[in-house]
């Protein structure tokens, strides 16, 4: 019979293995508030970030900025005096980039893209030549296939840009209000942060000692993370631009741009963009001793970034393996695009945190007192 105790024992102990399991995972009240904030706030930035960007965004910038508000407070500068300070000069920082440094960049950029047919057919003029070079290593007809199969990718991309261009010329009115909008959103964030954060609290549980733990350790680890990184890429790009301005390298600033930008994605942004460079430095000089010598000169300065600079701004900063590293880039990468890659490290130290701060049962045999 379905009701004989033969029947109904195993099904009671999986029953009670699976509540231990749970209390394991779960032990206290904190745990579980935690982990239902952790994921409310996962599924409202997936649903609501397309509509909400400009309010992640001003509170990004505004997280970055307090720590410059709070340098200053501990100067006993009112901390009202001490917003507007910090936000005028995040707003002259931001009208130098829009009206200096942008259209410098699309200048050196549009320049590159009216080149790109000049690189594209002395490129193919190469392949054609590696047959007479090699003819044991590559055959004429490999060649022809490979030709073939680049020019058809260019027109697919060419089809892809102007796709882009006129969705671009679309948003163009939705971009003047984000620049409208974050900055007055900055403000605000920082000017009634203490305001919005006892508002916030009011709909947390009573006893929140273990978000304020993990928020703790997340904070010192990003913010950490965050000024180290800034002043990486500013030291990178800057010593980028001098060397690649010394040799007179097309399209320097463009490069050193990227080459600065690279550092924020670990392994992964580094080898992206030795490609640009190498490639116009190639049909800059070819392979004479110039082009040689700025390639000895770009690898020098990702070995120091490597070697010297990420080990003295990091050294306590996200403890996190490499492999850790590069699946977060491309989990987040995948799942929020460009914003995903930008983030991904972050996300990934307030994992480490939540995992390392989150409460252990003291019953560890839980799962050895099922039996069949």
């Amino acid at each position: 019979m379905s009701n004989s105790p033969l029947h109904s024992a195993p099904s009671a102990t999986l029953t009670g293995w699976l509540f231990k399991w749970v209390r394991r995972i779960f032990p206290t009240p904190q745990a579980i508030a935690l982990a239902a904030l952790l994921i409310l706030g996962f599924l409202g930035v997936a649903w609501l970030s397309d509509i909400l960007m400009p309010v992640f965004a001003a509170l990004v910038i505004a997280y970055l900025l307090e720590g410059l508000v709070t340098m200053l407070e501990r100067w006993r500068i009112p901390r009202l005096v001490a917003v507007g300070g910090v936000f005028t000069a995040f707003i002259a920082a931001l009208l130098f980039s829009l009206l200096a440094l942008l259209p410098l960049l699309f200048h050196q950029f549009a320049q590159l893209v009216q080149q790109l047919p000049v690189m594209v057919t002395q490129g193919l003029a190469l392949l054609n030549r590696l047959p007479e070079l090699y003819p044991e290593f590559i055959s004429q007809d490999q060649i022809n296939e490979l030709i073939s199969a680049i020019r058809s990718e260019l027109i697919t991309g060419g089809q892809a840009l102007l796709s882009y261009s006129y969705a671009s010329l679309i948003n163009i009115i939705t971009i003047i209000i984000y620049v409208i909008l974050v900055p007055v959103l900055v403000f605000l964030f920082l000017k009634d942060k203490q305001k919005l954060l006892s508002w916030f609290q009011q709909y947390l549980p009573r006893d929140i000692h273990l978000i304020t733990q993990v928020w703790r350790n997340v904070d010192t680890q990003i913010g950490n993370y965050i000024r180290g990184k800034a002043i990486e890429i500013l030291i990178v790009f800057l010593a980028s631009y001098i060397t690649f301005s010394l040799f007179r390298l097309n399209y320097a600033l463009l490069l050193s741009v990227l080459v600065g930008l690279s550092v924020i994605i670990p392994y992964i942004g580094a080898t992206a963009v030795t490609f640009p460079v190498l490639v116009v430095a190639y049909f800059q000089w070819n392979l004479t001793n110039t082009f040689w010598y700025v390639i000895i000169a770009y690898f020098v300065i990702q070995a120091i970034d490597a070697m010297l600079l990420v080990p003295i701004l990091f050294s306590e900063v996200v403890n996190l393996h490499p492999i850790a590293i590069i699946v977060a880039v491309l989990f987040f990468g995948d799942l929020w695009g460009f914003w995903g890659v930008f983030f991904a490290i972050p996300l990934a130290t307030l994992i480490e945190a939540v995992l390392s701060a989150w409460p252990r049962s003291h019953n560890h045999s839980a799962i050895n007192q099922y039996h069949y």
